[in-house]
């Protein structure tokens, strides 16, 4: 039996978090030992999700022969662009630093959650002279599904936008999302009822209640069992991500049949088909988080709610084309263990 160490652990309610929780638990129907000690005796590979503090012990077990693999999604950014505090900016700063040391000296090859998260770092921190490849994150499939007892109010459209934290940067997308929010209403028949998933400031909560032109229905925190309940019972989600890897939200909501609207930076516009959501031009510098422009992407939610049966389908479709845990799986256990697993090919 082989053992894969991944690093960190990972517990919250975050994305890599999410990630973390899904890859052990599959690879452990696989038949595969999990463990958190890069330096275990048994340990066959090592799996770093991001960065690790533990450079000296990934060091270690390089030159003991265990090969290591990095998961990356995009740098830290936001912190440089708006107030984050201090602590935040230091935290930050140091994670890109540990993400870069193992990417540049210390992994044997690299998994990037999208074109768009390997042209960032390409750019930014130079190439990378080491096996590469691009997997999509997943999810399973029966787990979320469009099969269940909720559906979408006929009285309302109702408007959901899923993070697991909204801080750290993140306000600015809740930002893009209220605003959103308040141009799309005058423009539907029905009224329009905003959801908020994910945890938030309560200063930030009360600010929004107080100055939003539109009610805000505050969800908080949920459990991951509650979020397919909550997709299959909205119109759409509004993907508020700037700059998205490639964000477990969009991929939980189109393997519900939820489609997705969004503005089109990070990895949404390889996320996404025709049929499945619809991406727009965010109208300036979203790297600067300027305020971004309504227009289109308000012609395109109308269209999305006005066709929501195809849509539906076309986003549980994109979904079971190529965000499937078991593909992903079996696409990170042939790097992994190359030349032991089976390769399954890349779809996107």
């Amino acid at each position: 039996m082989k053992t894969i160490c991944v690093l960190p652990k990972l517990e919250t309610l975050a994305g890599p978090a999410s990630f973390y929780a899904r890859f052990t638990g599959k690879a452990r129907e696989r038949g595969y030992q999990i463990t958190n000690d890069p330096l275990g005796s048994n340990v066959d590979v090592i799996l770093v999700i991001a960065g690790s503090r533990h450079l000296f012990k990934l060091l270690l077990a390089r030159l003991k022969g265990v090969r290591i693999v990095q998961r990356l999604d995009g740098p830290n950014w936001h912190h440089r662009h708006m107030n984050t505090g201090v602590k935040h900016f230091i935290r930050s700063e140091i994670n890109n630093w540990l993400m870069q040391i193992i990417r540049k000296f210390l992994a044997h090859a690299l998994i990037y959650q999208s074109q768009f998260a390997k042209e960032w770092w390409d750019v930014f921190y130079g190439l990378a002279e080491k096996p590469m490849k691009i997997v999509f994150n997943a999810i399973d499939l029966q787990e979320f599904s469009p099969d269940g007892q909720e559906f979408p109010p006929k009285d309302r459209v109702r408007m959901l936008v899923l993070e697991g934290r909204m801080g750290g940067g993140q306000e600015k997308g809740l930002e893009n999302a209220i605003h959103f929010a308040e141009h799309l209403a005058p423009r539907l028949e029905k009224p329009l009822e905003l959801v908020v998933v994910g945890r938030l400031d309560p200063a930030l909560e009360e600010y929004w209640d107080k100055t939003a032109g539109i009610p805000i229905h505050w969800q908080g925190a949920v459990p991951r069992e509650q979020v397919p309940h909550l997709d299959r019972s909205a119109h759409f989600l509004f993907s508020a991500d700037i700059n998205g890897s490639c964000p477990n939200t969009v991929v939980e909501s189109l393997a519900c049949g939820l489609p997705v609207v969004g503005f089109a930076t990070g990895a949404i516009p390889e996320m996404l088909t025709e049929w499945s959501g619809r991406c727009a031009p965010y109208g300036s510098n979203h790297w600067k988080l300027e305020p971004p422009v309504f227009d289109q992407i308000i012609d395109d939610a109308i269209t999305v709610i006005e066709h929501q049966d195809t849509f539906r389908k076309g986003a549980r479709k994109r979904a079971e084309d190529v965000f499937d845990i078991e593909l992903m799986m079996s696409q990170y256990l042939a790097i992994l263990f190359p030349g032991q697993e089976s390769t399954a090919k890349i779809t996107q």
